[in-house]
């Protein structure tokens, strides 16, 4: 299998996490590419059709994409058990991708954007996403996050690791201190440490 990676997508990342915390990663050969939305790898175009990352090349079946279709793939292909919570897990996960989706968003704003056309407006509500999701996990999903190892808390690891890498002032953690103690603790953990992404 080859595995379409930048070191710094959390998307990628949760990928990479699992790959660590199920013994596959000597699986995968680790292809990395120099990809934007204005101008996507060649590769990754071919992998997926959306020319988004990550996408996951298989030797015995068609190329799977989106991180959640990949993670519950090679949860499966490990017997792992990630996803043993049922929907409790997929939610979680899916507030996780949605906390990447924002935090990415008002990345590419500032990024990408020449200075003219970038919106504050537009970057305020992604920040908005982002703190009203973290306030919804501290309130409603820490039973889960410290429960045993699975899909949601590899998520939220990884996007609350992005927020750090790419919005460091956000204050996510200020009122989300059972959140913020967790955090510390997970990501502490050696596929964390891993896959931390490169400052750039």
């Amino acid at each position: 299998m080859k595995l379409i990676f930048a070191p710094t997508s959390p998307f990628v990342r949760k990928v990479m996490v699992l790959l660590h915390e199920t013994g596959q990663l000597d699986d995968v050969d680790i292809q990395s590419v120099n990809t934007t939305p204005l101008a996507p790898d060649d590769d990754v175009r071919l992998s997926n059709p959306l020319a988004k990352i990550p996408a996951l090349q298989r030797d015995d079946g068609p190329t799977l994409y989106d991180s959640r279709v990949i993670c519950a793939y090679l949860d499966d292909r490990a017997g792992s058990g990630l996803y043993a919570g049922g929907w409790d897990t997929k939610v979680l996960e899916a507030t996780a991708d949605g906390i990447m989706d924002a935090a990415v968003s008002a990345t590419y704003e500032r990024r990408m954007r020449p200075v003219e056309k970038q919106w504050d407006d537009w970057e305020t509500a992604q920040l908005g996403k982002m703190l009203g999701a973290t306030s919804a996990l501290n309130a409603r999903w820490m039973s889960q996050l410290k429960g045993p190892l699975n899909m949601g808390q590899i998520a939220v690891a990884c996007a609350l690791g992005y927020v750090d890498f790419r919005h460091a002032d956000s204050n996510w953690r200020h009122a989300n201190e059972a959140l913020a103690d967790w955090y510390a603790d997970f990501e502490s953990r050696p596929s964390m440490i891993a896959t931390k992404p490169p400052v750039t």
